[in-house]
């Protein structure tokens, strides 16, 4: 599901800033970028995101500063003013001076500067705070927007509701439409020719014909999935997983609705399901 978040926190001198993005994927994946000095926390770190995110592609952006003129990187002056005096020899113009905006990109300008222990550990409860926040931002969006994919879900469940009922309805009039066509037949087979047809023989044809397209049992799973399928749907805990098992399974019955049912007023309302199926899939994708 996608979401965003963001949060700061400020004490002892330390500003630290977190933002939480997330965009559509089947399982849970991380990504974090953070200064070099705080990486012994990504352990941490990931162990807080995942007690609150499933799924989805997270990328994690934490930022430290130091306001009491600490920080975590430091020119190196001997450095920079040798590459400053090799390029004026090589320079053609001896007065030309190199960019230094290029110059801080060269290797060993600027290096990291070590801090001590006891500082990286004591923030640790500002990264948890601030990474907190952040979290409940971020999870008040998805909450958002996952009321909006709720509804859309509900009403893809009432269309399929709706086409089972009228398919339920037709479904009695497919054996009959077929014996009176079958009667038809033999009627003509009778008045053009000396054929004798029984009547068990009737009976037989129509009997094999009402087993084949007999959707009862599709029909009654249909219903028993679409109804687990809104228990769950508005249950207190995201279950995307399950939702997306259940909408296969309701697919495989309209499915097979479709293929048994020789009508066209029920091949119409199978296309209407398999249609509100596909949508449900589409937004399940951006389920927890």
């Amino acid at each position: 599901m996608t979401g965003f978040g963001n949060a700061t926190f400020d004490a002892d001198g330390v500003h630290v800033s977190s933002e939480i993005k997330s965009v559509n994927n089947r399982y849970l994946k991380l990504s974090v970028r953070m200064p070099d000095s705080v990486a012994r926390f990504e352990a941490d770190i990931e162990k807080l995101i995942r007690s609150r995110v499933a799924r989805g592609s997270i990328q994690l952006t934490l930022r430290v500063r130091f306001h009491g003129g600490q920080s975590e990187y430091r020119i190196d002056p001997a450095v920079l003013k040798s590459y400053q005096q090799q390029l004026s020899e090589v320079s053609q113009k001896g007065s030309e001076h190199p960019n230094l905006a290029h110059l801080l990109q060269l290797p060993g300008v600027v290096t990291e500067t070590e801090l001590p222990d006891d500082l990286v550990n004591s923030l640790w409860p500002m990264i948890e705070k601030c990474l907190t926040e952040a979290l409940d931002h971020f999870d008040d969006f998805r909450q958002r927007e996952g009321e909006s994919m709720r509804q859309d879900l509900e009403r893809q469940c009432e269309v399929i509701e709706t086409s089972v009922s009228r398919v339920a309805e037709l479904a009695p009039r497919v054996v009959a439409e077929y014996r009176d066509k079958i009667l038809e037949r033999v009627r003509r087979l009778i008045s053009d020719a000396t054929i004798s047809v029984s009547e068990n023989d009737v009976i037989r044809e129509v009997a094999l014909f009402s087993d084949r397209c007999d959707i009862n049992e599709e029909i009654t799973r249909l219903r028993s999935h679409t109804e687990q399928f809104l228990r769950l749907l508005n249950g207190t805990t995201s279950q995307g997983r399950k939702l997306e098992f259940i909408g296969q399974e309701m697919f495989r019955e309209i499915n097979t609705t479709g293929s048994k049912a020789n009508n066209v007023e029920i091949a119409l309302s199978v296309v209407e399901m398999k249609a509100a199926i596909e949508r449900m899939r589409e937004v399940l994708q951006n389920v927890e």
